[in-house]
């Protein structure tokens, strides 16, 4: 029984159009399919159909997050865990949405829809299994080889950081604590692949986002990155920078229905036996920007 990584995320997106010239272009997503209210979208190195969805709305936020787990029992077995420890889940059926199987949802404490699936259709990377070359013709914009993790933020963190570690045996990389004792949470990073983080959990307004990321594998792509967004006039954030958290290097922008992406790169490699890393609310600013040791207030308010 295992979560394998970050499957998928639905974003709404408000600014329709726009926002999915963004992700095809600027970003470098792939389209893999279209319905009237949902456009389907996955980094060039992924296999499997989908890893972002954006979907027509009012407002810009998260509309679920999804975790791919290695076999089909396991939805079986994540289910019962969770209806022991009191948590609803529901089944969605498959075919609900272009390509997938049948997933768990549930919701987190934090307020966030989560599913648990194990089948999608596999489209493949446009490389082939045999002699490969490093990467397919034709790529556009930053052009990301995953997604790779996100942040949500909610009332509860230590209640969500539970459910991902008894539950689904996550392990904390690394925390940020307050306090006289250092014993409120701020902040947790959580992996369960062999990244600093495949999801992040931050105390603030519920059921919220407040960003998502994409992988680049070196730091001249993060600078490249940094290039098309400012020649597209994308709204940047923070960055490039470094982050004292994970030790990854990174960007943050906007899209533009206001939902908040970063490009990241580098950081460690974890392992189960790793131990947690902890940051106090002293060192804020070095621990999220190394180099400017500052946080800006855009940065600590704005969440979709």
């Amino acid at each position: 029984m295992a979560i394998m990584r970050l499957g998928r995320v639905e974003v709404r997106c408000p600014n329709w159009e726009k926002s999915i010239d963004y992700y095809k272009r600027v970003i470098g997503l792939i389209e893999t399919a279209r319905e009237e209210d949902r456009v389907y979208l996955k980094a060039w190195d992924e296999h499997d159909h989908h890893s972002v969805i954006l979907k027509k709305a009012d407002s810009a936020g998260l509309e679920h997050l999804a975790f791919k787990c290695e076999f089909a029992s396991d939805l079986d077995l994540y289910e019962e865990k969770l209806n022991n420890i009191g948590i609803y889940t529901e089944r969605v059926p498959a075919g609900v949405r272009i390509a997938e199987g049948e997933a768990v949802r549930f919701t987190l404490p934090t307020g966030q829809i989560v599913e648990l699936y194990h089948k999608i259709e596999v489209v493949g990377n446009g490389l082939p299994l045999v002699n490969p070359d490093p990467w397919p013709d034709g790529l556009l914009g930053m052009h990301p080889t995953r997604l790779d993790h996100l942040l949500i933020a909610g009332e509860d963190v230590d209640g969500a950081t539970k459910i991902f570690t008894d539950i689904f045996d996550f392990h904390v990389s690394e925390q940020l604590v307050a306090g006289e004792k250092n014993d409120q949470t701020i902040a947790k990073w959580l992996f369960k692949t062999n990244t600093a983080h495949d999801i992040a959990i931050i105390k603030g307004p519920q059921n919220k986002l407040h960003h998502f990321a994409f992988w680049l594998d070196e730091w001249v792509e993060l600078r490249n990155a940094a290039d098309i967004m400012a020649k597209n006039d994308v709204m940047i954030d923070a960055g490039p920078t470094r982050h004292g958290i994970t030790r990854g290097t990174t960007i943050y922008f906007f899209d533009p229905s206001g939902n908040r992406n970063e490009v990241f790169c580098g950081g460690y490699i974890t392992y189960p036996d790793s131990a947690t890393i902890t940051w106090t609310e002293d060192t804020i600013g070095k621990a999220v920007f190394y180099f400017e040791r500052e946080l800006n207030e855009r940065f600590t308010t704005v969440v979709s």
